[in-house]
């Protein structure tokens, strides 16, 4: 097992201020268009104040400090201040809705709230006595909260400046709370995805994390001078794998975008070395990419697609690990030098060194795509539970279809195996949970003699890889038996630019069909390029060119499945899958049982041969308010 000099993430974090100063940036945010930086020294600082100024407000140990809102360094200051007092922080999505910010808090009883701006604020004081633990709501943000009269309310500096007066009457305070820390004490709640209903806390320990973050780097090495950008949601145990253990353990540069919509930008500005990102980014950005191509000159499109395949050609040797001619290398060269060295820089992955993604599969069209263009893409695979990571594809041993293999002192086997070999994933590893928090019965069915539970199906191949299929829940079987994947299926359509979502559905049915949501902004321009008139999403869903144009796109999909995978018949939904609406996870995950029954009309009409689906629906905007949606759905027969 790992040992650590520093084994908490309050005592790592004291030992960096120590070492690097006021001489190395720690973090960084983009404000007013300015970068402006926090050292060593600073980031060291403002944990103490603010973990002080929450103690003289009565935080004690084992207590729960809830965090909302985007991507800042106060978020970090407030989760390592509460870990330094012996309390655990638990992040929240900042998009979520009441009933997912009351259930959190509730079932944590937290006492203290820190949100960013007016809108958290709004979120927590609309509530109203439904948070019965809550007793202070510290806020980062004092734009809009100048009328504000609630007791709860304070300004984080006015924290900070309590904590630097509880500082000055107890000397030395701050250091006896951080060497009270230890490594199996509880360091930060993460909230899993929630796929089947509300979410579970999964409770992890500061030798969890660590140790899966120095596993994790033993094998994809992360340096000192690298530089970071932390743009995906916090209370993900993937950000907070790489923005809080990593940064921390290694000591390199975290960069905060100024907004969640500058967040491409601002990763061209940075030019990170390392870029951990969910198959949704990469998805977006192979879509963008494609799009932009679709709007350049006639000799930029010309070259793209003549340079494309060549890529293609090079990325599928490294994958059948085959050595290069000279001829080939030559020719990927001079590719690379046309084209694809000006489109990684647009999309600022010049210096990228360690390029990941994980939190479910990516398509393998995806993959093939940017590793085309150069980018080292490796599928990094694991759970919450198992503080994000268990297996990682490694450096010239890429192979698209698996996840890679365990990272060290991680043990992974697969149990109740078919025939074919295929069964439950299960692991076990130092950076395994404690279990979730209040719900000892769930800790009980995911955790057997020290093995944590996945229910993913999977098997190893010969190359020792662990290939992931789906959920074990997700797998689903035709009438005739045959089995199939539809995530996998529902990846490939995904590669397309102008589907932004699909479901696929087939159990016990005699054929597969499929739910799709066009990309709204990228349709959008196609029809606008095309003379196509529209209005609203669900007008431009329902256009026959669009069905027409969208058929094409899952002919080609199609063409790539075996007969009994193929989708027969599709639907364009008149809405986006939305969060929401219960439709997906905070992560973007589908939700399957609540798409099947709140679409039961739509599909139970396919499989009875409709070609028209009428529907009168309830449309749940973002404020609460509803309203009634009448249209007809189309359904497309291949």
């Amino acid at each position: 097992m790992v040992e650590f000099a520093h084994d908490t993430f309050p005592k790592l974090l004291r030992h960096n201020a120590q070492q690097y100063g006021a001489g190395k940036v720690a973090l960084r945010e983009k404000e007013f268009g300015i970068w402006q930086p926090f050292t060593w020294k600073d980031y060291g600082d403002r944990v103490k104040h603010f973990c002080l100024g929450l103690v003289s407000l009565g935080l004690k140990k084992a207590d729960t400090i809830a965090i909302i809102g985007d991507n800042r360094p106060e978020w970090l200051f407030a989760e390592l201040a509460a870990q330094s007092a012996g309390a655990i922080g638990i992040g929240i999505y900042q998009d979520a809705i009441l009933k997912e910010v009351s259930y959190i808090i509730n079932l944590a009883e937290s006492k203290f709230i820190v949100a960013e701006d007016q809108e958290q604020v709004d979120k927590i004081l609309d509530m109203g006595d439904e948070l019965t633990t809550v007793r202070h709501i510290v806020y980062t943000d004092p734009r809009g909260m100048r009328k504000y009269e609630d007791s709860r309310l304070i300004y984080f500096p006015d924290v900070e400046e309590r904590g630097r007066e509880y500082e000055k009457a107890n000397p030395g305070a701050y250091d006896r709370f951080v060497d009270a820390t230890r490594c199996d004490d509880p360091a930060q709640i993460c909230t899993t995805s929630g796929t089947t209903g509300n979410p579970k806390l999964a409770v992890l320990s500061h030798r969890n994390m660590l140790s899966m973050a120095a596993n994790l780097g033993s094998v994809d090495p992360k340096r000192q001078t690298d530089e970071f950008v932390s743009f995906l949601p916090l209370p993900w145990i993937g950000e907070q794998m790489m923005c809080v253990a990593s940064g921390l353990l290694f000591g390199f540069t975290v960069n905060f975008p100024e907004e969640p919509e500058t967040a491409t930008e601002n990763l061209r500005e940075i030019g990170p070395h390392v870029l951990f990102s969910p198959p949704r980014v990469w998805e977006n950005l192979a879509a963008t990419v494609q799009v932009k191509i679709l709007d350049a000159s006639a000799l930029k499109r010309f070259l793209y697609h003549l340079c494309l395949p060549i890529g293609y050609e090079w990325a599928d040797l490294k994958f059948r690990k085959k050595a290069p001619s000279l001829f080939e290398k030559l020719r990927y060269g001079l590719a690379y030098l046309v084209v694809f060295r000006a489109l990684k820089d647009r999309l600022g992955f010049t210096h990228v060194r360690s390029a990941s993604t994980g939190g479910a599969a990516l398509g393998p069209d995806t993959f093939r795509f940017f590793h085309a263009l150069g980018v080292d893409l490796k599928q990094i695979y694991g759970q919450t539970e198992i503080s994000g990571i268990s297996c990682i594809h490694r450096h010239g041993d890429v192979n698209f279809d698996s996840v890679g293999k365990p990272i060290p002192e991680t043990e992974v086997k697969i149990v109740h195996p078919d025939p074919k070999g295929v069964g439950e994933v299960v692991s076990r590893s130092p950076a395994l949970f404690l279990g979730y928090y209040k719900n000892e019965e769930a800790t009980r069915d995911t955790i057997h003699d020290g093995w944590l539970y996945s229910g993913d199906a999977g098997y190893f191949n010969e190359e020792g890889h662990l290939v992931i299929i789906d959920r074990m829940k997700d797998i689903m079987t035709l009438q005739s038996g045959e089995r199939f994947s539809p995530q996998f299926i529902e990846n490939k359509l995904k590669f397309s630019p102008y589907i932004k979502e699909a479901v696929c559905i087939g159990q016990g049915r005699d054929f597969v069909i499929s739910l799709i949501c066009i990309d709204y902004g990228i349709v959008g321009k196609w029809a606008e390029d095309n003379r196509i008139n529209y209005t609203t999403y669900t007008d431009l869903a329902a256009k026959p060119e669009v069905y027409a144009f969208i058929e094409k796109e899952v002919r080609k999909v199609n063409q790539t499945l075996v007969e009994s995978q193929r989708v027969k018949k599709f639907a364009l939904l008149y809405k986006e899958l939305d969060a929401d609406d219960d439709e997906l996870t905070r992560t973007r995950k589908v939700r399957r049982g609540f798409v099947d029954q709140k679409y039961t009309e739509i599909i139970e009409g396919i499989y009875k041969g409709q070609t028209e689906i009428k529907i009168d629906a309830v449309i749940k905007y973002q404020d609460g308010k509803t309203s009634q949606l009448k249209t007809t759905v189309q359904v497309k027969a291949l």
